[in-house]
């Protein structure tokens, strides 16, 4: 049987997330985990049951309703529940402190949270939580106090209006890591998640006869994009709890997925697990990853492992998977790829004009695909979306053939002696050293030079401390004048909610220093 066309036009996905799959085999396996496993009759089932009982609840259409959930099959069934129903998915990170989750409720107006209950002790220390209107439902409660997700899933559905909603109504609500200031809620329509889906189908090449393996958190936009792409399609979608060896190495040997996606750090972190073998990839024709620079230490490590290399991707969670190398083209080590086709890619200098080809250039970014803007926050949407065309923040530069290579963000490129440097150029350099396990890099105000460069680092376990000498002179013979003026050697690498390197808490890690002098 020849393998179902993919979906072509927004129309085909809004109301119809599933067709694909129900129309190849309904009782074949659509979704899977560690612990559960899903048809795609099943998964139709419960997630119509799912939109019904958040109807019943008091929810309609238009409503945000926030969920602070780990990687589990119910996840997804909750956001097609939510597609089904008009109602405005609003992932958390699961990280989320409970300020964090305040904040996030506050900005969106939710009507009403879904947690898990092992995070309870954290919605407690909430503002926001008692004052939702429509309240909580939780998930792997012990007891039934309250709505819990299981009895929706079960109960059987009333006959309530689930037909497509309109496409220019609101679908996700994303929030950004906060790099830059407090996190904003990106907002995508119906349409704009539908085009997302359809160009990330078609810059992974997926097809019906794939099985996706996702190691990333489904509470950002790359899991949760992929994954319902992945579903989009047809194709099977495998889902790790944990981006960690324990649990990814059974999926990777039970369901034997042909496209795998992690982020850098849980991937090096399974590349050196020792229980990893070149086997538990032999299915595997796509590795790719993104949202942090991909060093050339975990390239040469997964190449060893695997057979052949990561390919390399950049996407923001105003406009989704945007690049990529083209996984049956040339992987271009080290670049970000290509533009996937549907998107319009312009490099510009600080006077709004094209940049020549090999020099770094603002990214601006123009699709269909593109968010329509910030919730209830036009200011930051004017500031970001000019003409149609989204300001990324990101300095790129692309070579001869259309490949772009990523320089770092506006705000975080380090200006010294009137040279602008990469703050990720130079962390690639300071890990290699065999006694860093990780870097992160920033500029530090100086009268002479404008900015000097100052590299954190964490220590391997058990190797032998250097010097900072040494670590200056190991990074000064592969990036020369960019290497750090200074070294501080941490205890532990802050991160931020997308398990980045935080370089506003090195910052003010830095501004601490200065001040106690």
């Amino acid at each position: 049987m020849p393998s179902p066309a993919p979906p072509s036009t927004p129309t085909d996905l809004i109301g119809g997330w599933l067709t694909v799959g129900l129309a190849k085999d309904p009782d074949a396996l659509a979704l899977a985990s560690a612990t559960k496993n899903l048809s795609w009759r099943e998964l139709q089932q419960q997630s119509s049951r799912l939109a019904s009982g958040y109807l019943s609840l008091g929810l309609s259409p238009g409503d945000r309703v926030a969920s602070l959930m780990p990687n589990h099959p119910e996840l997804i069934v909750h956001y097609l529940a939510c597609l089904k129903a008009g109602l405005v998915a609003t992932p958390l990170n699961y990280r989320y402190t409970a300020a964090e989750i305040d904040h996030a409720l506050a900005v969106s107006g939710a009507a009403m949270l879904l947690h898990h209950a092992e995070r309870e002790p954290d919605i407690a220390a909430t503002q926001q939580s008692g004052r939702l209107r429509c309240g909580l439902v939780r998930c792997g409660a012990p007891d039934a106090r309250g709505p819990q997700l299981e009895e929706l899933l079960d109960r059987p559905a009333d006959q309530r209006d689930l037909s497509p909603p309109p496409p220019d109504s609101p679908a996700f609500i994303y929030f950004t890591s906060g790099s830059t200031g407090k996190p904003k809620g990106v907002t995508h329509t119906q349409q704009t998640f539908a085009w997302m889906t359809l160009l990330t189908i078609r810059g992974l090449e997926l097809t019906a006869d794939d099985a996706f393996l996702s190691a990333a958190s489904l509470s950002h936009i790359g899991g949760s994009l992929f994954g319902l792409a992945t579903l989009a399609r047809g194709a099977r979608l495998v889902i790790a709890r944990r981006g960690e060896g324990p649990e990814v190495l059974p999926l990777l040997r039970n369901h034997r997925p042909t496209v795998l996606w992690m982020l850098p750090a849980a991937l090096i972190a399974l590349v050196r697990d020792h229980d990893a073998g070149r086997a538990d990839f032999s299915s595997v024709r796509c590795c790719f990853s993104g949202g942090d620079k991909v060093s050339a230490e975990l390239e040469r490590e997964f190449t060893s492992l695997a057979g052949f290399p990561v390919d390399e991707s950049y996407g923001m969670t105003e406009c989704g998977l945007t690049t990529i190398n083209p996984p049956a083209g040339e992987n271009r080590i080290g670049s970000v790829g290509q533009p996937i086709s549907g998107y319009e890619v312009s490099l510009r200098d600080d006077s709004g004009g094209e940049v020549p080809t090999d020099e770094p250039g603002r990214l601006w970014l123009r699709s269909a695909a593109n968010t329509p803007g910030y919730w209830d926050n036009p200011r930051a949407t004017r500031e970001a979306i000019v003409d149609g065309w989204l300001d990324t923040g990101d300095v790129m530069r692309a070579d001869p053939e259309g490949y772009l290579w990523f320089c770092g963000r506006k705000k975080q490129i380090i200006i010294h002696d009137g040279s602008n440097i990469c703050p990720q150029e130079v962390e690639e350099a300071v890990a290699g050293h065999a006694a860093i396990a990780s870097a992160g890099v920033i500029g530090v105000h100086d009268a002479v030079h404008g900015e000097n460069v100052r590299a954190y680092v964490t220590l391997r376990e058990g190797a032998p401390r250097p010097t900072t000498a040494e670590v200056i002179a190991f990074a000064r013979q592969q990036v020369g004048y960019k290497a750090p003026d200074e070294v501080v050697v941490l205890d532990r690498m802050p991160l931020n909610a997308t398990g980045k390197v935080d370089r506003v808490a090195l910052k003010q890690m830095a501004m601490e220093r200065l001040a106690t002098g």
